[in-house]
């Protein structure tokens, strides 16, 4: 797929913009070997955009740092009420488990790691005069996660979220059955309703298909809510949970899911994953890359890509790092 653009005329380009299409929003161009020891990440700075629209504006602005105010999810308490078989054991991949998997076991497991995630950050980005609002347990909930897009005061600056991501292929396109199930997030014929992260409780919802108590939020975030948030303030979100860049292809009209909603939503910067990452790997990962930003004057991209290098350098698998890529 690439080789035929290197021939064309690649040699000596430093930098290539790029909005993915159809399948090629599933991988990251950079992770793609040359030969045993070099990638093309080596050879070319890529940068994801939403739009080659984006290309009329200044896509190189700074964002300003004057505002710092953080938010940080981790820790997430999925179960509010207890229950055999509520997966507090099994994978601790940041996706749980992969679709079939998830449908039989009907929760969502919890995720250790993300309490020493979130409290590392926390602390670093305090230590960097941040003001920041760590929410985790019970705290890390839908209702809240809304209020930032639609209370008086601005979003935040950052929004660090830790928790698993889902998305849900077209079910029209599975015939062994299990789009039948009665769940809106693994049937809906909208993409946007089958992609989002799951915050306190949402796996009694999961599991019943309707919130723990009437009238309240059912711990499910899909990404046509985050849609009707306000982030225009937002200059950073990362979503440390997988596959949240994942969603529906429709034609040429790019990928519907996490990533149109949060940009939908005014969001700046969004961070995303591809695939399933460890809950370890991840923790490092950015553990690194706030060091990397908070202690240096380099954006959010330059920063970003720092962290990639020096994870590419730590191991060499392009599965434990090229699974995170940056939206701008």
């Amino acid at each position: 797929m690439w080789q035929p653009l290197e021939d064309a005329g690649m040699t000596g380009v430093k930098k290539i913009y790029f909005s993915p299409t159809r399948l090629l929003h599933r991988i990251n161009l950079g992770g793609i070997p040359v030969d045993d020891e070099t990638v093309l990440a080596n050879k070319h700075q890529f940068v994801l955009l939403n739009s080659t629209r984006q290309l009329l504006s200044n896509s190189d602005t700074k964002p300003s740092r004057e505002r710092k105010n953080a938010v940080i999810l981790g820790a997430v308490k999925f179960d509010l009420v207890s229950s055999e078989g509520s997966g507090s054991t099994g994978s601790q991949l940041r996706s749980g488990l992969d679709p079939e998997a998830r449908k039989q076991i009907g929760s969502w497991p919890e995720l250790p790691a993300t309490k020493t995630e979130a409290v590392k950050i926390s602390e670093s980005l305090k230590d960097s005069a941040f003001a920041v609002d760590l929410r985790m347990d019970t705290l890390a909930n839908e209702t809240f996660v809304k209020s930032l897009g639609n209370s008086k005061e601005d979003s935040p600056a950052i929004l660090h979220i830790a928790t698993h991501g889902f998305f849900f292929p077209d079910p029209t396109l599975h015939a062994d059955g299990w789009s039948t199930q009665k769940s809106v997030f693994v049937a809906s014929d909208q993409p946007m309703m089958r992609s989002g992260l799951i915050l306190a409780g949402g796996n009694y919802a999961w599991q019943n298909g309707h919130p723990l108590q009437e009238g309240e939020e059912d711990g499910i975030l899909t990404a046509y809510e985050i849609s009707q948030m306000d982030l225009s303030k937002t200059n950073l979100v990362i979503l440390s949970a997988c596959e949240t860049g994942l969603g529906d292809i429709k034609g040429n009209e790019g990928v519907y899911g996490l990533q149109r909603a949060f940009k939908i939503a005014g969001a700046r910067y969004l961070v995303m994953t591809l695939w399933k990452v460890s809950d370890v790997h991840t923790k490092e990962f950015w553990t690194k890359f706030y060091k990397n930003w908070l202690n240096t004057q380099m954006t959010v991209p330059d920063a970003f890509r720092k962290t990639q290098e020096e994870m590419k350098e730590r191991f060499i698998s392009p599965y434990l790092w090229a699974g995170f890529v940056l939206l701008e």
